[in-house]
């Protein structure tokens, strides 16, 4: 499918305590063309530098959810949304008590992290050629790993860039 844009495209990916599921791919023709294509993955870390504990979600309690939505910028690079279902972010509580229910998200490009995230905006300018994995992954204040069902609970995106 193929989408001429005059302002800005977007896709949502959501996360699901399943094997990663390819969404449909989008071609998306803003200042820098790419193509977009989603996908849902859960239980790979991929931060080889960066190593924290995990903290499952409890059963009976509700379970974080994370939805990634990226849409490409008029001008050039990318715009991630993040949107919350059961989680908060609380950057003035970073460092202090780890709870299942508030904390920060990380960002991942392609397997490195980049940032912590404390809202649910992030500008992401550019990206290297090729196949690129965007990951955004939630934390507690104490930057433990939320897991489910000893799956992490994240959301990625899959960008090429020509």
């Amino acid at each position: 499918m193929q989408f001429n844009l005059l302002f800005t495209a977007f896709i949502l990916v959501s996360t699901t305590l399943v094997s990663p599921t390819f969404i449909d791919s989008v071609k998306a023709k803003a200042l820098v063309a790419s193509e977009i294509k989603m996908t849902n993955k859960e239980g790979h870390h991929g931060d080889s530098e960066h190593s924290h504990g995990m903290r499952d979600i409890p059963h009976g309690q509700p379970v974080p959810r994370v939805d990634l939505i990226v849409h490409p910028d008029e001008k050039i690079g990318w715009n991630l949304e993040i949107r919350l279902e059961n989680f908060r972010f609380a950057p003035e509580r970073v460092n202090i008590d780890s709870s299942t229910v508030e904390g920060h998200a990380h960002l991942f490009v392609n397997g490195q992290k980049v940032t912590r995230l404390y809202s649910n905006w992030y500008y992401l300018p550019e990206l290297p050629s090729g196949r690129n994995e965007i990951k955004v992954s939630l934390n507690t204040n104490q930057h433990e790993m939320l897991m489910h069902d000893g799956k992490e609970i994240a959301a990625t995106a899959i960008i090429n860039v020509p």
